[in-house]
């Protein structure tokens, strides 16, 4: 089942969409599709993916999701809601192609409009994926899930870590993450799911701040090496300390923690690991707060890289004991964990402004941007 609500999204696709409605409304932006593992799409499916995305324009805030957001999300401003309660999805900024197996979907405009495609889009090319490809019956996948949510929330409450579903982007179905969140909510230690609408639904909070699409686009419409810190700055102007979890690992977290001074090392409550080595990243977040003169203890270390087994999960709680307090934000292993691998993909801004973007993660395979454009990032920032 397609859901066709506007609040089917993750948080951080609207608190940016804020932000970037008050501080760039003229600026445009481009974002592209990859796969990152081979995976052959069936004939048709740029067809009917097609068809998904003219459906789109149908979906609307409506007014008890409203008054949701008016109530739980109280960083958001009255003049924001009132913006999204007008907004309507163009399918026209989104282009399909198919070529054989393989894929195109690019999506540009004015960035405050189209920076809302790429959550619903990404499940949605998730899911008929899987329509399309998976012929197994479809109540003994969610009896599996069942199970393997059970054994999962038992063992996250075993090892006394406080988590989030984060799931959205590469769920098998939007039923599936129902499940998986229905079966969670039976056990202990879930804070919340980043899915606003089904926040909403099950009486949770709703959970999310930032994404590396906002400080990439901040890197091409200003420097490189001002981003991190412009984007911090600007983040900080509109929400006032709130949603304060700084994103390390856009331009490395070496080159993050260079920008990320006492002022903001206070301000923010912590921070988010999204990629490298997570004990790697405790030792340096550790080092670096105390550097600040300021209690590693009593900020939150926020995990939300590929996290997919329990023994992994109390590896980086071990660490933490003592030196921080430490969230995770578990996404596919909830979601997509079907006995058939997920899809590997991504949706990602690849130009601002008509200039192009650059990511530099802690996992050089994980970098996007044109071979020339990373090399220069590199050399600008000295990242090694």
């Amino acid at each position: 089942m397609y859901h066709t609500c506007l609040l089917d999204t993750d948080l951080y696709k609207l608190t940016q969409q804020m932000a970037v409605c008050r501080l760039y409304p003229r600026a445009t932006a481009k974002y592209a599709f990859r796969c990152r593992s081979e995976r052959l799409f069936p004939d048709g499916f740029a067809e009917r993916l097609r068809e998904i995305v003219s459906l789109f324009k149908y979906r609307y805030l409506q007014d008890h999701e409203y008054e949701f957001l008016k109530k739980t999300c109280y960083y958001m401003d009255p003049v924001y809601l009132g913006f999204l309660k007008g907004y309507r999805y163009n399918p026209d900024e989104v282009t399909i192609k198919q070529d054989g197996s393989k894929i195109s979907v690019v999506i540009e405009g004015l960035w405050h409009s189209v920076i809302l495609w790429e959550v619903p889009l990404m499940a949605a090319i998730s899911e008929l994926f899987f329509e399309m490809t998976d012929e197994r019956n479809r109540n003994e996948i969610h009896k599996a899930v069942e199970e393997k949510t059970r054994f999962k929330a038992e063992g996250l409450n075993k090892i006394g870590v406080q988590y989030s579903e984060f799931g959205t982007r590469r769920r098998y179905s939007y039923s599936v993450q129902c499940t998986v969140l229905e079966n969670l909510m039976k056990h202990d230690n879930l804070v919340g799911t980043s899915n606003v609408h089904l926040a909403q639904k099950y009486g949770l909070l709703p959970v999310g701040t930032v994404a590396h699409e906002f400080i990439m686009g901040h890197a091409a419409m200003f420097g490189y090496t001002v981003a991190n810190r412009m984007s911090m700055e600007a983040w900080t102007s509109v929400f006032g300390g709130q949603l304060g979890i700084g994103l390390t690992d856009t331009f490395t977290t070496d080159a993050f923690f260079k920008d990320f001074d006492v002022k903001y090392a206070k301000l923010y409550d912590g921070i988010r690991q999204d990629s490298g080595d997570p004990l790697a990243f405790i030792d340096k977040a550790v080092a670096h707060y105390k550097k600040c003169r300021i209690d590693p203890a009593s900020k939150v270390l926020l995990f939300s890289d590929g996290l997919n087994k329990l023994e992994q999960i109390a590896d980086i709680h071990r660490k933490c004991q003592g030196q921080a307090i430490d969230r995770y934000g578990i996404g596919t292993w909830l979601t997509n964990d079907i006995g058939i691998p997920a899809l590997n993909m991504v949706i990602k801004m690849v130009e601002c402004n008509g200039r192009p973007t650059v990511k530099l993660s802690d996992v050089p395979t994980k970098n996007t941007g044109s071979p020339e454009d990373i090399e220069l990032c590199k050399k600008t920032l000295g990242v090694i």
